[in-house]
């Protein structure tokens, strides 16, 4: 038997959270046998056609309350103002009940928010768009919410980061319904990887973190963007700050919500990103000028922080010459 795998759509959805995932189970049904197709359904908050977030319409093919069925596979679309909005009871009661009889459910993108509000998140451990991360947190403190993450499966729930990760969750179901070498024959159809390398800070910027300008937490940050070629220590930091050592980390950590070193490590990776992105200095002078020890220590801090080596991230990131 074929699976049933059905995306929400709503006014304003990314385009791309439906047709990513749709164009992967379709593509899969080019390699399975016509017993083993998906049967793919749209299911709509509204009746009739609905603009997404880029001006293209699409038609669902019924309406959610209409949707009774258990289906194999549940996903909630996203879009970009999804956080802000709130479908009321009647909709959330369905997705609760919809959640219940799926065997497998989730959300692609900003999603989430909608599993959220329905309370179908507490406890357990899902990812989302980078940039939508702190709002979910917020919003469901039980909730761990895993930023760096393409996607991450909790039991039969199933989240995935931004926009194109959807094709990453995508194919990651559709080798566990059918294998891998399905899901890399539709990779290759798709013209993508079937596994990416690195989470989602590979694609998202380290933001300074939020000090008052006028703090001396404030100069101690642009103080240190001034000088990644110097040792950066505590004593240095404090020293900039006018504060003595204890009192710097402390009053620092209050202010940035991390600590010092954190702050230093992250502005050292901004700054080799920036590099790797606009130019084609070699990786050692990159290292030096960021403030790294050499090549090989700044490949170990990417490694950890972003899941790929400097040379992964200048091939993906590096502008055309």
């Amino acid at each position: 038997m074929g699976k049933t795998v059905a995306i929400l759509i709503f006014p304003g959805v990314q385009s791309l959270d439906v047709t990513g995932p749709m164009d992967v189970f379709c593509e899969a049904n080019r390699f399975l046998p016509p017993q083993e197709h998906y049967q793919l359904e749209v299911l709509g908050l509204d009746h009739g056609s609905m603009a997404c977030s880029n001006g293209l319409s699409l038609q669902a093919h019924r309406h959610f309350s209409e949707a009774l069925q258990p289906y194999d596979l549940l996903l909630m679309a996203g879009g970009p103002q999804l956080p802000f909005l709130d479908f009321g009871r009647a909709f959330d009661d369905w997705l609760r009940q919809a959640s219940a009889r799926a065997k497998r459910f989730g959300s692609i993108c900003n999603g989430a928010f909608m599993l959220a509000r329905a309370g179908l998140l507490d406890g357990r451990t899902v990812t989302t768009h980078w940039g939508d991360a702190a709002a979910l947190t917020s919003l469901c403190p039980l909730t761990q919410v895993e930023a760096d993450r393409l996607y991450v499966q909790d039991g039969n729930l199933y989240t995935s980061a931004g926009v194109t990760a959807g094709i990453d969750l995508s194919l990651y179901l559709l080798a566990q319904d059918h294998g891998s070498e399905v899901a890399l024959s539709v990779a290759k159809r798709l013209v993508v990887f079937t596994q990416r390398s690195g989470g989602q800070s590979q694609f998202s910027p380290f933001l300074t973190p939020h000090a008052e300008s006028t703090s001396a937490v404030a100069l101690v940050q642009l103080y240190v963007l001034a000088n990644l070629t110097g040792d950066l220590t505590i004593a240095d930091l404090a020293k900039a700050a006018n504060m003595s050592a204890r009192n710097f980390s402390r009053v620092f950590a209050r202010e940035a919500q991390i600590t010092p070193a954190e702050f230093v490590e992250r502005a050292r990776v901004d700054a080799a990103r920036v590099m790797l992105e606009s130019g084609s200095a070699p990786l050692k002078t990159v290292a030096y000028q960021c403030g790294f020890r050499d090549a090989q220590h700044m490949r170990s801090v990417f490694n950890r922080r972003l899941g790929v080596t400097p040379q992964q991230f200048r091939l993906n990131f590096a502008a055309p010459v």
